[in-house]
């Protein structure tokens, strides 16, 4: 279940401001600086300096969520199977070994949606409480928040682009209410 699950998206309405991102590879990181420096050698991408950043390198990227918790992201175009998705599971627990640490696969339980386009933050701020202002929120910030009443990872990729990580079950509750809030920007 968990393989069809990370293989198949949700079904997404289309809308040129709105589309599912092709499955992903997801981990859920916690631990030290220790952890994060050896997770960074198998990984690839490394881990952010400054708190609700991204770092991006390649296909993968660290997000920090927490004091000690990341999400490590393998995006779109990764060519990606469940042997090479196994074979970084495994690297990566070999690596972290006997240092603290909590590594658990969350590829199952959500998918990315990105929202994009010179509305992008204002239907955002229909449902979210953050200032998306770019002063405020800018390229590379990331952080765990709530779209109206379901939890997302919101990861702003560009200037008018954003990255949200959503559990499955919160689909159609949050892209119904996305393309509710963006009739009023877009008319679609």
């Amino acid at each position: 279940m968990p393989e069809a699950a990370t293989r198949n998206p949700p079904p997404v309405p289309a809308a040129p401001w709105l589309k599912a991102l092709p499955p992903a590879l997801r981990y859920i990181l916690h631990g030290g600086t220790a952890a994060r420096a050896a997770a960074a050698a198998i990984w690839g991408a490394a881990f952010a300096d400054q708190a609700c950043r991204a770092v991006v390198r390649g296909s993968r990227a660290t997000l920090w969520l927490g004091p000690d918790e990341y999400l490590l992201l393998e995006g779109a175009g990764a060519a990606s199977s469940a042997a090479a998705d196994l074979e970084t599971a495994e690297s990566l627990e070999r690596t972290l070994g006997a240092i603290p640490h909590a590594l658990v696969d969350v590829s199952h339980r959500q998918f990315a949606l990105e929202l994009c386009g010179p509305h992008a933050a204002r239907i955002l701020s229909g449902g979210c409480p953050l200032d998306l202002d770019l002063r405020e929120f800018p390229v590379s910030m990331c952080t765990r928040t709530v779209f109206a009443k379901a939890d997302i990872v919101l990861w702003r990729t560009g200037e008018e682009t954003f990255h949200l990580e959503v559990w499955r079950s919160f689909a159609g509750y949050v892209t119904g209410l996305l393309r509710d809030i963006a009739l009023e920007y877009t008319g679609e």
